[in-house]
């Protein structure tokens, strides 16, 4: 059970950069919260995690986009190529899913309904620039696709819903971007940074999961059947 404390506690590093980063808003601290959670899934046991690469590239495209968004200076280029980083971020991640399962399909409908209606209605009329409303549209769609195939994913409950709403987190943190860029809705700013790092976090904690599972039943029953029976 020491082993099992002592992987569950790889998480505190990430919580404290997201304090941080938080606090003193500098990118190196940004970055340390993903950066901390690719190392810890780089730890997990080969036979578990051989899936879990495409989460690190997700991850890797993750930082690089945010450093775009952190240094735009009011650049619409920097903008426009941070959201497609973070397109190619999504697009691991709705990989990932897709190689536990597969698409909800009824699930996905429904949430691409909702935000085309939210882009045609709320952010159509407020983006200007072609290629960034392009940009924008391209990245909603992949948003849905991969919040859809998370919730497609066959594994057990804990697994699969701890991942789910990692994701969920991050079209959430997408969606009041979105707001506060294009709508002015400033006073919703807060709520951007907190889920972005709790959706790195959970999406980290997700896939140490069946590692910590399988550690759990070699505490519960260390010897095989057959030596049992022996």
């Amino acid at each position: 059970m020491k082993k099992i404390f002592t992987t569950y506690s790889l998480l505190v590093i990430p919580v404290i950069f997201s304090v941080l980063a938080l606090v003193y808003h500098d990118f190196l601290f940004k970055a340390g919260v993903t950066g901390s959670c690719i190392l810890i899934v780089l730890t997990l046991g080969k036979t578990i995690a051989r899936n879990n690469w495409v989460i690190v590239l997700a991850f890797l495209f993750s930082i690089a986009g945010d450093w775009f968004l952190s240094n735009r200076h009011g650049q619409t280029e920097r903008f426009i190529v941070g959201i497609v980083l973070f397109f190619i971020a999504h697009a691991w991640y709705l990989w990932y899913a897709l190689l536990k399962g597969r698409l909800h399909y009824v699930f996905t409908a429904l949430l691409l309904a909702g935000y085309l209606a939210f882009f045609i209605r709320v952010l159509y009329p407020a983006i200007s620039d072609l290629w960034l409303l392009l940009s924008v549209l391209a990245y909603l769609l992949i948003s849905c696709l991969s919040l859809g195939a998370a919730l497609g994913i066959k594994a057990s409950p804990s697994v699969k819903w701890i991942y789910v709403f990692g994701i969920s987190m991050i079209v959430f943190s997408d969606t009041i971007i979105a707001l506060r860029e294009f709508v002015g809705q400033e006073q919703l700013g807060f709520l951007i940074l907190p889920t972005y790092y709790l959706a790195h976090i959970s999406i980290t904690l997700s896939l140490m999961k069946p590692l910590i599972c399988k550690k759990i039943c070699k505490h519960n029953y260390p010897y095989s059947r057959k030596k049992q029976n022996g």
